[in-house]
């Protein structure tokens, strides 16, 4: 076992490393980060490659404290100022003991759900809603950084037929599939999607990639439609000027589609999903707000639909990385732009003012 004081790490004593944390809303700063010492036991340290801003991230930026506690992290002990960053790549430079399928140099995208591995969801394999759960770059230290401490359990060995670039997506294109196994999509389906943002597209992406033979989406914002049709979408359509129910029930036999994912979050347009599902169809809602759902309960029971919450994924980035393997997800539509760590402060700054024109910004550290 090498540590990170061995040949590999001689000249880091060169390098200024540093990391973005999160002090405060609108208060995230570029601070000196310490060189990482052995990792502890049932850990490894990642050398991260790239690392996406999600908009958990922004809503932090722009709202919170929300997911970061300023009181200790039940499960970790965390509190601010905390590095930010969940959806990350890297290559692994130091293990605490021998993991299945990963060894020092494995090229590795992360599965930053932390869980005590103790409670009754754990128990059953729903770590991702463990009653004492958080998220690597909100309950822990994250990887908008050079290094990063992560779980053993996190690590998911990338491909060699996916680069880099590509598995620092896989966590939020696991949402995406993660809400289409929620709602049960199967072959043949007709599928509405609520919204094309990163979340949206990754929704229309995991549709498809779970065989629906049609996916129709709803989103305002016109920078987004073709991102959106480049996805995968059959159809999409402006709510603001186009009845997206009676667009998509024209195009489904008059039926309406059998599933709906809603990835906004906002009432109005999960009561819009809700009610332009055929009888007996499923909605899953993928969006997060605090927004309360006012909606008429006839149009549940009398068509007997079903309405599902799906939160992050539960063994999915594999799966991602799995069919990006083999060709059937790329998720090219999603990434905008590539920038250097030194730039994360005005690309917060950016992206929280609307930044309509971007969907996934990914993060590189450099040598300073």
């Amino acid at each position: 076992m090498r540590f990170l004081w061995t040949d590999r790490f001689t000249k880091l004593w060169r390098w200024v490393l540093l990391a973005l944390r999160w002090h405060g809303r609108e208060d995230v700063r570029l601070d000196d980060a310490d060189t990482p010492g052995a990792p502890p036991d049932g850990s490894a340290v990642v050398e991260v490659a790239f690392t996406g801003i999600c908009g958990t991230d922004l809503h932090e930026y722009r709202h919170g404290p929300n997911m970061i506690r300023l009181d200790p992290h039940p499960l970790t002990g965390a509190r601010p100022p905390i590095v930010m960053g969940h959806e990350f790549s890297g290559r692994v430079v130091a293990m605490s003991r021998p993991w299945p399928g990963v060894s020092e140099g494995s090229r590795v995208a992360i599965d930053p759900c932390l869980a005590c591995g103790e409670c009754a969801w754990c128990l059953r394999g729903d770590y991702h809603i463990c009653a004492r759960g958080g998220s690597i770059g909100l309950a822990s230290d994250g990887a908008l950084a050079r290094y990063v401490t992560v779980p053993l359990r996190s690590l998911c060995p990338v491909p060699d037929e996916v680069s880099d670039e590509w598995a620092a997506l896989a966590e939020p294109l696991a949402v995406g599939l993660h809400a289409a196994t929620r709602a049960g999509v199967r072959a043949g389906d007709s599928v509405l999607v609520l919204g094309a943002g990163p979340i949206g597209l990754a929704a229309i992406l995991g549709a498809r990639a779970s065989g629906a033979s049609a996916v129709f989406v709803s989103e305002p914002v016109g920078a987004r439609h073709g991102a959106a049709m480049a996805a995968g979408a059959t159809d999409v359509f402006d709510p603001t000027s186009a009845d997206v129910r009676r667009e998509v029930f024209l195009r489904t036999g008059r039926l309406g589609p059998r599933i709906a994912i809603d990835a906004t979050g906002r009432p109005e347009v999960v009561d819009l999903g809700i009610r332009s599902l055929q009888r007996g169809g499923t909605i899953a809602v993928a969006g997060i707000t605090d927004s309360i759902l006012n909606t008429d309960l006839r149009q549940i029971v009398l068509y007997e639909r079903t309405i599902c919450g799906s939160l992050g994924y539960n063994f999915d980035i594999p799966r991602v990385l799995g069919l990006m393997a083999a060709g059937r997800l790329d998720p090219s539509c999603l990434l905008t732009d590539t920038r250097p760590l030194t730039d994360a402060v005005d690309t917060f700054a950016e992206l929280a003012a609307g930044g309509h024109n971007h969907l996934k910004i990914l993060l590189r550290p450099e040598e300073n």
